[in-house]
C-alpha cells in the first residue's frame, strides 16, 4: 500500500512572533461596533418600557370602564338582601326602608 505524505501546509517559524497591536482602523471598527450594540440595547429597553406602559394604561382604562358609576355603588351597598327580608338587622341606622317594604 502506498501512503501519500501530505505536504506541511503551515509555514515553519524560525523566530517567535510578537504581538502586533491593532491598527487605528481596527480600533475604530471595534468602537463603532460596540456603540451600535449599546444603542440598539437602549432602544430595545425603551421600546419594552413603552409597551409595558401602554399595556398598563389600557388595563387601567378597562378596569375603570367595568366599575359601576358612583350613584349605583351607594344603592347596591345600602341594600342588604337579608335586611330586606327581615332576617338580619339593617346595617345602617335608618333601617326604615326594610320596615316600609315588609310592613303594612
Amino acid at each position: 500500500m502506498a501512503q501519500t505524505i501530505q505536504p506541511n501546509m503551515a509555514r515553519t517559524v524560525a523566530a517567535p512572533q510578537h504581538y502586533a497591536p491593532p491598527s487605528t482602523r481596527e480600533l475604530r471598527a471595534q468602537t463603532v461596533h460596540r456603540l451600535l450594540i449599546g444603542l440598539s440595547g437602549l432602544a430595545g429597553m425603551l421600546l419594552l418600557v413603552g409597551l409595558a406602559n401602554i399595556i398598563m394604561t389600557r388595563a387601567q382604562q378597562s378596569d375603570s370602564a367595568m366599575t359601576a358609576p358612583e350613584g349605583t355603588k351607594e344603592k347596591s351597598a345600602a341594600s342588604d338582601p337579608l335586611a330586606d327580608i327581615g332576617v338580619a338587622p339593617a346595617a345602617s341606622p335608618s333601617g326604615g326602608d326594610a320596615v316600609k317594604k315588609n310592613g303594612p
